[in-house]
This record gives C-alpha cells, structure tokens and sequence, in this order.
C-alpha cells in the first residue's frame, strides 16, 4: 500500500525556498501538526536534489523563484529522480502566471504565500493523498478550458504564455535590470544561451527591438509584484 494513501501515516516533507526566514515560518506553521514533519530544507534546486537523495520525502513543498534553475524546472528534475513524488507549489508569485505551468511539469498543488497561513495543512494533506489543491478562481479557470478549450472567445491568450519555462524566467530577470551576462550567472547558462532566449522573447512577444522588450519586462514585474 501507498503509506501517502493511508492519511494517518506520517508524512515528511521537502521544503524548497531560498529564504531561511520563510522556512522557519513553514515549520513554525506546521509545528502543531503530529502528521507533517519537515525533515530536510533547500534554498536552491541543487540542494534540493541532494537533499531528497538523502532525506527520501513524502512531498514537497517547492517555491517558484530559486537560485539557478526555477521551480518549475526543480519539479522536473524532482519527479525524474522520484516519479511518483507529490509537489506542492507555495509561492509569492500570481498563479495566473504560473499555476498552469507548474501542473503541466508535473505539480499536484500551488498555494499562494499569502494563502498559507490558512491553507497549507489543507494543500499539503489533499496533495499527499492523491489529490490536487488549487484555488477556487484556478479550478474554475480549469474546469472552463476543459469544456471550451483554452484558446476559446473571451479567453484570449495573454503574449507571456508564449513563452517557454526557461524564456520566462529569463523574461523576468530581465524585468528586474538583470543584463545578460548576469542572467547568465544567475541561471547557469551561457552567454550565448541567454542571447538565443532573447531573440525568441523579442520575436514571440512581437517588440521591435530589445529597448521595447525590457521595457515590456519591466513592466510585468512591477505589476507582477504589486
């Protein structure tokens, strides 16, 4: 049997986040609880991986913005080295932005940070059994692109979800004054690399030229972040 499936196991979790202080609030969060345990902590999605080899989770609980590679590309790496691992998305960043692309990597669940206090027993304890957890306004958004199709009228296709996991990130780094070759450094990619990501950014996001794109950058960060 599943021990995940049997809901009076106890359940240990894998906490991913690059801020000490939030991991600390997570555990405090959690302390009551006799189930959920956190038994290993990363602030990066290397740390990450070497910790799940060593620690073995249940779950976990894994923020978007981390050092080097995203989350959404750690879920990736999470379930090749444990395919039947739940995930459980908790983070600052808008789930119209990112919710649809962490449950396509392989996600079961995203909680907003500032939903947790209240719902994070409630996430956790419907992605460890199998089930999915996501806002009432997303499963709406779900369950309407089920029946009509995403691409449907009145659901046009906003130009950021042209983007590619990796372009996205990219796209945001950008947004928030990174030039290329700290972009570089900060996702583990070549000069290079980044360039060829930014050609694609400025063609799918149709810009004239790389001062209309960071502009464009620029400004969906400061509205992502408001």
């Amino acid at each position: 049997m599943n021990k995940l499936a049997d809901n009076t196991r106890h359940c240990r979790i894998l906490l991913v986040d690059d801020h000490p202080i939030f991991r600390r609030g997570v555990m405090s969060m959690l302390s009551g609880e006799s189930t959920y345990e956190v038994v290993a902590e990363a602030g990066s999605a290397q740390e990450a991986i070497s910790q799940l080899r060593e620690a073995d989770p249940d779950l976990a609980l894994v923020d978007i913005s981390l050092p080097g590679s995203n989350g959404i590309e750690l879920i990736k790496m999470l379930l090749a080295e444990k395919p039947k691992l739940p995930i459980l998305i908790l983070t600052m960043h808008d789930e119209s932005v990112y919710a649809m692309r962490a449950l396509r990597a392989g996600a079961r669940g995203y909680l907003m940070k500032t939903e947790a206090m209240n719902g994070i027993v409630e996430a956790i304890h419907k992605v460890s059994t199998g089930e999915m957890y996501v806002s009432e306004d997303l499963s709406n958004r779900l369950i309407f692109q089920a029946v009509h199709g995403s691409n449907s009228e009145g659901q046009s296709q906003s130009p950021i979800d042209r983007l590619s996991d990796r372009e996205l990130e990219v796209f945001r780094l950008l947004g928030r004054g990174f030039a290329t070759r700290h972009i570089a450094k900060e996702l583990h990619l070549s000069i290079k690399t980044v360039e060829t990501h930014r050609a694609h950014i400025k063609e799918k996001l149709g810009c004239s030229d790389s001062t209309e794109m960071v502009g464009f950058a620029i400004d969906w960060v400061t509205n992502e972040n408001l």
